[in-house]
């Protein structure tokens, strides 16, 4: 087992970065454009960081906010969001600094881990030769598997059916009432990025069946690493 385990983090890459893109070549607006317009996603603005005093700041004005610049303006962002691309042009013609949000629930659903798992996990699957969603990156050392609708219901069990506690390892799924920043959104320690962008070999998601496994396997041996700590 200890084997294996070398092998998989071995196989996996040091850092996600290794695997991402140049991704500024287009501005926020033309990237939520491109996410209605390419893959029908729903999209919606949020807050954005504004530099005072040289300092970054939430633009929503909360000393201490939770999510900086990555957060939904007010509670009414799932009426506003919307996948026409010419609706999101406008709205985001109207705050153009606005993070891209996407509520999940609808198009896709995301599961939520840490960064060393999802590496482990993605050098897996590659392997195996397991169909692979897009997957983004967060400068707060998360990572996130797009996959169909549903999964928020459903993982919980299948982690169950794989041997672990969902309350053992971390992963989170992102369903319906809730939303993901997607990239190129700025938070304070950097750009959320695209590990997988959206491409046509991607176009139909996966079920969280066909990952689960894996990402549930590459959780449950950090977990251990850290009780092993």
């Amino acid at each position: 087992m200890e084997e294996t385990i070398a092998a998989d983090r071995a196989a996996s890459p040091a850092a996600p970065t290794r695997r991402i893109p140049a991704q500024r070549d287009r501005g926020i607006l033309e990237h939520a454009v491109q996410y209605a317009k390419e893959r029908a996603w729903d999209v919606f603005p949020g807050t954005w960081l504004e530099t005072v005093d040289g300092v970054p700041r939430c633009s929503c004005g909360t000393a201490r906010c939770d999510a900086p610049g990555a957060h939904p303006r007010d509670g009414g962002w799932a009426e506003q969001a919307t996948g026409s691309a010419s609706a999101a042009r406008r709205l985001w013609e109207r705050r153009p600094l606005a993070s891209v949000l996407m509520p999940t629930g609808r198009a896709f659903d995301a599961i939520d881990v840490p960064e060393i798992a999802g590496c482990l996990a993605l050098a897996r699957m590659e392997r195996m030769g397991l169909d692979v969603g897009p997957v983004t990156c967060t400068p707060y050392g998360r990572m996130l598997f797009l996959v169909l609708p549903g999964a928020a219901a459903t993982v919980p069990d299948l982690v169950r059916r794989q041997g672990w506690s969902p309350g053992a390892i971390d992963l989170v799924t992102h369903g319906e009432g809730h939303w993901v920043a997607a990239p190129p959104t700025r938070m304070r320690r950097g750009l959320v990025q695209w590990v997988r962008q959206p491409n046509a070999a991607n176009r139909w998601l996966p079920n969280a069946e066909e990952v689960i496994a894996q990402l549930a396997y590459a959780c449950g041996q950090e977990a251990a690493a850290a009780r092993a700590g």
